[in-house]
């Protein structure tokens, strides 16, 4: 499973990358600390003859240069990409940040435990809700 993180907690991308390495499936996965590069990425994405499009989207709201809601509305906004689950994963509690990632299309908003062993039981939980229960939509090469 192709995961693409968009973070920029560097302490959030050790423990994700972690909780994959340690989970039940193989996970690849792409991280991109900004909004900006994750725009462009997923630009550069859409443009390559062979489209290997992540599985999933774990994205943050609180991101530098484009934060995560402008992210998300790029991802839902362009046909190549809307149809790849986003998921919000962020310290935010907040519910206009919460409506508002549902009015953008995220597929679910999670808020990121402050425990340590909380926060990398979610991941693998993700991991494998996302890629063992669900069915997700296979691209074209």
């Amino acid at each position: 499973m192709n995961i693409l993180l968009i973070e920029d907690n560097e302490g959030d991308i050790l423990l994700t990358r972690e909780a994959l390495e340690s989970g039940k499936l193989t996970s690849n996965i792409e991280v991109l600390k900004n909004g900006e590069l994750a725009i462009k990425y997923l630009t550069d994405l859409i443009t390559q003859p062979v489209k290997n499009f992540p599985h999933i989207i774990l994205l943050d709201i609180n991101l530098p240069k484009n934060n995560g809601q402008e992210v998300l509305k790029f991802i839902k906004g362009n046909d190549a990409l809307k149809q790849i689950p986003v998921i919000m994963l962020t310290t935010s509690s907040s519910e206009k940040d919460i409506m508002t990632s549902y009015l953008n299309q995220a597929n679910c908003f999670i808020m990121k435990p402050v425990d340590i062993n909380s926060f990398i039981e979610i991941i693998m939980k993700i991991e494998e809700f996302w890629g063992s229960i669900v069915c997700l939509p296979v691209f074209e090469k």
